[in-house]
């Protein structure tokens, strides 16, 4: 039942719906569902089903369902970056190229050129023309762009467009957070609201939660979380996606120097100021509350983890979440559940480990029991007939999910086990295709192909890669063959296409950061330029952002089109798009007839194609941070090396760190020499390093080792790095004499070869901090006595010079304190003999 209404037979509510879609972002049978809901406050006269003004001629006539005559020249209406494409689409039926005109906030004509003819497009129906006015190189607000009369939506070009975008993709995270206040200071006061779901009346709350009848005997607190979308449930396989996606944008922006602007006091989040980035504090929320959905020890299938949590039955519309008065319930375990737990809480052992090791140890061990409980469990499958007050989310193939979960644990811990189950899975080969949350390989491909340190072979690693560039350069020919340049084809118009096409934009920058070509960089740009106006409805889906943006997306408790005292979704918000499917009584009724990427109405009631979802705004949110980075590229990057000067102790070595001060325009060496001073001192590893646009400003690093002599002098030297096209800097070093005794540190290592066969070998070092002070951080040392040359490492980051190698913890495991162990692991090749390592120096001392 629904706001009180007569019952309706959920078997008649699904009755003659349409064969099953593609799976592509499809919302499963939680939407479909929806219609019980939906149909019956149609029917009780409490949805409205206006459409917005594309619909108004009339449903049935094919032209009503394109946006209206006087918008033709459809844009983004937010704007241009300067140093992006500037693309427009203009809806003629002209044979013959067109004169357009760039024009400023004062009218002023800037540029002008002549459109270019691309003929139908098959998702619209629409004749296009293309105008391509990239090479105006201004900036300010308020440009429009006109062809043959015909006026766009005004939009600006600045560096700065996506900054608000940024921080307001992500605050849809916070307002949708589940047993916490949200507080007005934050988000103004129309979103302002008190904690739901934490057992004050009417609640039955979250804070002890029965299982469905037969599940189990025990209550769960699993408080927190993100409420999925338009509904209060919350949903492990979305929770993991999307968290997946949130942590990651910040991964990737450390990775190109971007991250400070993803840093602490950068989002309206009540942790801002505590010293961790805003970004990973709000993942934490979520993190949190998918970790109580584990199965704890003693339990039945202890390790496993719930599929869903949510009311037994489906809420009416609108319903506050403080006011929500049904029971909720906990629904069988899954593998697919499990394996997103493992796969994200791998993902936080390694992400969070620099601010919260203690959260980065119990994330860790979440993911290992997970993981292990998955594998003793492979074939729970959610049923697709559990959809009473929420999605089923069913999924029976989830050979995807271990491939992701193993690849997260090994980008972690480097464990041959999760190395193995990475390579022997048959997504390992396959293209990589788009992902959803039912089908998540491809971000497990993500994570082995940019994570520094994976402990995978360089053909293995260079062979991922390929196949994600391959998928990149899919979607580019995909957007060249359309009038819009949209990363989708014209059957992929299903349930949350828009996600679909920010995954798919996702995949272009990705492939961006592995290449640093910019045909990667212009394709993922030009699919925001898609979902905020350009397209066939000259439509932004994303609330706040142009002058023709949504504002009535389908939700519970953001609902002013349904309840006049609640607000309209905030700013930031993304629907979820055209829908072929019509997969809502609204959407029949108001899109009978429509051109797939014209499926899409603007009313609270069409859920099928105005929903807001969790795994649908952290896609925006990636896409809007990688947008909005700064990528100016000064003429010439300095070399920056930290410290400026170093002390080695005779027989040991240093270490400096080495970056960019800003990205490069293309992969560049930098070669690090002894240009004066003593020759006792000389590189022993990293002489030459390579740095691309995209890890400019990770640090590399490089070992000065002082030679082991007879004599009483303590020697320096001077050292330079730079290369062709950089500003080379120098640093000094100096020998710390010790009458040929070297020091000796409270430390002891084991060297033990595992296996060996022809001319390779696996080993492991151990070392074990004998002392009885913590160490913070560690360096490893050592030389081989032969011609041994490692090939591949794990759980450090391993470098070798002729015969001496370095080994660096992997942050993880960067603290031990008295008494703990670290190990690291490697391939090797070897010739003649294969004699152990005699010497090991930790932070430049040496172990007994």
């Amino acid at each position: 039942m629904t706001d009180g209404s007569a019952p309706i037979r959920p078997a008649d509510s699904l009755r003659g719906r349409p064969p099953p879609l593609p799976p592509v972002i499809l919302r499963s049978v939680l939407r479909r569902a929806a219609a019980v809901f939906t149909g019956l406050a149609l029917a009780a006269g409490t949805l409205t089903t206006t459409a917005f003004a594309a619909d108004s001629a009339g449903a049935d006539s094919g032209a009503a369902l394109a946006a209206p005559a006087d918008f033709p020249v459809r844009v983004n209406q937010l704007g241009y970056l300067p140093d992006g494409p500037k693309r427009a689409t203009l809806v003629s039926s002209a044979t013959a190229p067109l004169t357009w005109q760039l024009r400023d906030v004062s009218g002023a004509q800037v540029a002008s050129g002549t459109t270019t003819v691309r003929g139908a497009d098959q998702a619209s129906g629409q004749s296009t023309h293309l105008v391509d006015f990239g090479g105006y190189t201004g900036t300010g607000s308020g440009f429009t762009l006109v062809v043959s009369g015909q006026v766009s939506h005004p939009f600006d070009i600045s560096a700065a467009l996506y900054d608000g975008l940024r921080a307001d993709s992500m605050s849809f995270f916070y307002q949708q957070r589940s047993g916490i206040a949200i507080e007005a200071g934050l988000t103004g006061s129309a979103y302002a609201r008190p904690a739901g779901h934490l057992g004050v009346a009417p609640n039955k709350g979250d804070t002890s939660v029965p299982c469905q009848a037969g599940v189990c005997d025990y209550r769960l607190d699993v408080r927190g979380g993100w409420y999925d979308a338009g509904d209060q449930g919350k949903y492990v396989v979305n929770g993991g996606i999307a968290t997946w996606q949130v942590v990651n944008s910040f991964e990737r922006a450390r990775r190109s120097g971007g991250d400070a602007a993803l840093g602490d006091s950068t989002l309206r989040v009540p942790e801002r100021g505590n010293g961790v980035p805003d970004v990973l504090d709000e993942a934490r929320w979520e993190l949190e509350f998918l970790m109580r959905m584990q199965i704890p020890a003693g339990r039945p299938s202890a390790g496993m983890a719930f599929h869903k949590m949510h009311d037994n039955e489906w809420t009416g519309l609108p319903t506050r979440p403080e006011l929500d008065d049904r029971q909720r319930e906990l629904h069988r375990p899954s593998t697919a559940a499990t394996l997103n737990l493992a796969a994200t809480a791998a993902q936080c052992a390694r992400v969070y480990a620099a601010y919260d090791s203690a959260f980065a140890t119990r994330c860790l061990d979440a993911a290992g029991r997970a993981w292990t409980a998955a594998k003793a469990n492979p074939n729970a499958f959610a049923p697709a007939t559990d959809n009473a007050g929420g999605g089923a989310y069913e999924d029976a193939d989830v050979s995807d999910e271990f491939y992701w979960a193993a690849a997260e644990l090994l980008a972690t811990t480097g464990e041959a086990q999760y190395r193995d189950a990475v390579t022997s899975s048959p997504h390992h080969v396959k293209p990589a295709d788009a992902f959803w949350w039912g089908g998540t390989a491809t971000l497990g491909r993500i994570t082995l192909a940019t994570v520094p340190g994976v402990a995978l072979p360089a053909d293995d690693l260079a062979r991922v890669r390929g196949l994600l560039t391959a998928a990149a350069d899919g979607h580019l020919s995909t957007m060249a063959a359309g009038g819009y340049a949209v990363p989708i084809t014209a059957t992929g118009y299903v349930w949350g296409s828009n996600s679909a096409v920010a995954n798919n934009a996702m995949t272009l920058a990705v492939a961006y950061e592995i290449t640093g070509a910019q045909r990667y960089r212009v394709g993922a740009l030009e699919s925001l330029d898609y979902l905020l106006g350009r397209n066939a409805l000259d439509h932004s889906y994303v609330t706040g952002y142009g002058e023709r943006a949504s504002e009535n997306q389908h939700h519970r408790f953001w609902a002013h089109q349904n309840d006049a005292s609640l607000p309209h979704p905030p700013a930031g918000s993304f629907a979820g798009g055209p829908n072929a499917g019509l997969d809502d009584p609204v959407a029949k009724e108001r899109l009978n007839g429509c051109a797939p990427a014209a499926c899409y109405v603007d009313d609270i009631g069409s859920y099928s194609t105005n929903e807001v979802a969790i795994n649908w705004n952290s896609s925006l949110a990636w896409l809007a941070a990688f947008a909005a980075e700064r990528r100016g590229v000064p003429a010439t990057p300095a070399v920056q090396v930290a410290p400026a000067a170093v002390t080695v102790p005779e027989g040991g070595f240093a270490t400096v760190s080495v970056r960019l001060s800003v990205a490069p325009a293309q992969n560049v060496s930098v070669t690090v020499a002894r240009t004066s001073g003593d020759q006792d001192l000389a590189v022993t590893a990293g002489s030459t390093l390579v740095f691309t646009p995209a890890n400019w400003a990770t640090a590399q690093h490089v070992s000065v080792s002082a030679a082991q002599d007879a004599d009483m002098l303590a020697g320096s030297a001077t050292f330079t790095a730079g290369g062709t096209g950089l500003s080379a800097t120098t640093f000094a070093a100096t020998e710390v004499e010790d009458d040929g005794a070297p020091p000796a540190a409270s430390c002891s290592v084991t060297y033990r070869a595992e296996s060996s066969w022809g001319n390779g070998f696996t080993a492991t070092v151990a070392v074990k901090n004998t002392g009885t002070s913590t160490i913070s951080g560690w360096t490893l040392g050592w030389t081989f006595a032969g011609d041994q040359k490692i090939g591949s490492a794990w759980n450090a980051t391993v470098s070798q010079s002729g015969s001496a190698v370095t080994a660096r913890d992997s942050g993880w495991n960067g603290t031990l304190t008295a008494g703990a162990s670290a190990s690291v692991g490697f391939q090797a090749t070897y010739t003649g003999a294969n004699a152990a390592p005699t010497r090991f120096a930790l932070n430049d001392a040496i172990c007994s």
